[in-house]
């Protein structure tokens, strides 16, 4: 996929605050600290669009990215970190619920799980949650570089198996370019023919 403009659109807490022009739209979710920014930057050939931060949970907003002028990244808060208020993360959590359940243009979510831990309960809840929604999911397991290769199909069945999720498990490294390609590759499928959305049904289940 090539880039020929990404920009940083707004920062929203409600939907009144939504983009309103119709453009297609993928969500990244994941836990606080799962190489979210990092991946988003790597996916849109920027440094620091999307910012990484050294304190993990700091997000509290759907930060929105236009892409090409043609599809729409939704950047959700990450969830599950413990430093994090009780108060705060129920605000979070009803933030991401609202723009999951009623964000007629989302085509796909990504859920970002760190590929060297089990799924943890949060995710577990979160990843149950998604697929209630009905909305197609890739699950994107990041950080694949710091596993030796001998454990990575290892690694993808058992987050696939915690989670018992019929979609696809994806194995992604941000710091070494991998499974880039194959993420971009959904993301077209998926947002492709967005007047009828057959392409999104069709994502591979497994």
């Amino acid at each position: 996929m090539k880039i020929r403009s990404a920009e940083f659109e707004i920062s929203s807490v409600r939907p009144s605050q939504w983009p309103l022009d119709g453009l297609p739209e993928v969500a990244f979710v994941g836990r606080s600290n799962v190489g979210k920014s990092s991946l988003l930057n790597k996916l849109l050939g920027r440094k620091s669009l999307a910012r990484i931060s050294s304190q993990p949970g700091k997000t509290q907003q759907i930060n929105f990215y236009r892409v090409n002028q043609e599809i729409r990244f939704g950047d959700l808060p990450g969830y599950g970190y413990a430093q994090v208020s009780k108060q705060q993360r129920s605000q979070f959590l009803r933030m991401m619920d609202t723009y999951l359940s009623k964000r007629d243009v989302l085509r796909l979510v990504f859920h970002l799980i760190d590929s060297r831990h089990d799924p943890t309960k949060d995710d577990i809840a979160r990843h149950k949650w998604l697929l209630d929604t009905g909305v197609p999911i890739v699950v994107v397991a990041t950080k694949i570089d710091k596993l030796p290769k001998t454990k990575v199909k290892a690694s993808l069945q058992r987050i696939r198996t915690v989670l018992a999720s019929p979609y696809p498990v994806l194995g992604v490294s941000a710091a070494k370019s991998i499974g880039i390609d194959e993420m971009w590759e959904y993301i077209q499928s998926a947002t492709q023919d967005d007047n009828t959305g057959t392409e999104a049904e069709n994502l591979p289940k497994n």
